[in-house]
């Protein structure tokens, strides 16, 4: 039966990769962890401080501010961290670079 018409020979995949500890996945794993834990205490700073200020304590006006821009600060780089880790692992593509043209900028 070997040599007939769509038949495969043999398989075209390459072996699987062994599997191994790669630390740097690791710690950007704890790194998106622990930037998503300060960004929920710093959450909750917030609200608590909005709770306050609105309450009559006019200077937990600032930490309000500090808090949330904290918070958006931390959940930017969690979610940066993860992207990260997923390109890493091969869940997510690396991003193509944009093609150039050889033409240069075209002006009217």
């Amino acid at each position: 039966m070997a040599g007939e018409a769509g038949t495969r020979g043999g398989t075209r995949r390459a072996p699987k990769p062994k599997r191994q500890f790669r630390p740097r996945l690791l710690l950007l794993g704890l790194g998106a962890l622990a930037a998503l834990v300060v960004w929920g205490l710093l959450v909750w700073v917030a609200i608590d401080s909005g709770r306050s200020a609105r309450g009559g304590d006019s200077s937990r006006w600032a930490y309000l501010a500090v808090a949330s821009i904290g918070a958006v600060a931390c959940l930017f780089l969690c979610l940066f961290l993860v992207t990260t880790l997923l390109r890493k692992i091969g869940i997510l593509d690396e991003p193509q670079p944009k093609p150039r043209s050889s033409a240069g900028p075209h002006r009217h």
